[in-house]
């Protein structure tokens, strides 16, 4: 399943699809930024 920048997908650590940078959400309220590397928008789940 992928996320889009925006979303609030859940605590967790997430993979840009398009670099592989990994961003943690700490909360589940927390949204998913843009790529802090790229810029792109889409991610999928690690953990």
């Amino acid at each position: 399943m992928t996320y889009t920048t925006g979303e609030k997908p859940g605590k967790g650590t997430y993979r840009c699809l398009h670099c592989g940078q990994l961003v943690e959400l700490k909360s589940d309220d927390d949204q998913l930024p843009p790529c802090p590397n790229c810029h792109h928008e889409k991610f999928e789940k690690v953990s």
